[in-house]
């Protein structure tokens, strides 16, 4: 994982957003915060793991197999895995690994952290 995304992790609940502005844009950020921010919206900037983000929250399981997320996309299973990748290094979704497959679900609250910036 990137040591800079590594800041990125889970809040610790200090705050309403992540934990590089947990105050959101209220203040003004210091130009570490604003890198690691950007970094983090880097991350839900590409439409395919947006749209890996909305296959996962309307799963009625709470998670879903990687095999299952490359047919609504139209892309190939390394590029889902690519996105996957990123997702779960900035801490947006969580991997467990089950056998051959890997299951993803959303962290608890993250997309929450993520909105609470601009509110």
């Amino acid at each position: 994982m990137d040591p800079a995304m590594s800041d990125l992790g889970p809040s610790s609940g200090s705050g309403t957003g992540p934990d590089c502005c947990p105050t959101g844009l209220a203040r003004p950020l210091d130009r570490g915060s604003a890198e690691e921010l950007a970094r983090l919206f880097k991350a839900v900037s590409d439409p395919a793991r947006l749209q890996l983000l909305a296959l996962i929250r309307a799963s009625d399981a709470g998670e879903v197999c990687a095999c299952d997320l490359t047919a609504p996309l139209g892309l190939s299973q390394p590029t889902v895995s690519h996105h996957l990748k990123i997702l779960t290094e900035a801490g947006l979704i969580a991997r467990e690994q089950r056998g051959t497959w890997a299951w993803f679900s959303l962290v608890p609250g993250r997309l929450q952290e993520l909105a609470a910036v601009f509110a």
